[in-house]
């Protein structure tokens, strides 16, 4: 039972992760009109979907959690950073967490 619970983190913090690093390439295209960050996006969208189903066949088979679990692993390998350019030259950690650059017009 307590397995379960953990399982469950587990994959919401794959699915968590997916979803804030397509926001932060989201972000960073909006800002810059870098190709490869609006396929990075696009990529993200995608594997967010399949780590979303994820989730939810671990949530709902408990007697087989692995299943869920192999989904978001699959989706966090396709999430996989791409080629991409330097848009933080020597930003502190903080701004390229968040996914601060300068905005190109």
């Amino acid at each position: 039972m307590i397995y379960n619970i953990v399982f469950f983190y587990i994959a919401a913090f794959g699915f968590l992760s997916i979803i804030f690093l397509t926001l932060r390439d989201i972000r960073i295209y909006h800002r810059t009109k870098i190709i490869s960050y609006r396929k990075g996006a696009l990529r993200g969208m995608i594997a967010g979907a399949m780590a979303l189903i994820g989730m939810i066949v671990t949530i709902e088979y408990p007697d087989n959690p692995q299943v869920g679990l192999t989904i978001i692993l699959v989706a966090v390998y396709i999430n996989g950073k791409g080629k991409r350019e330097d848009v933080f030259g020597d930003a502190p950690v903080i701004k390229r967490v968040f996914g601060e650059t300068m905005i190109k017009k």
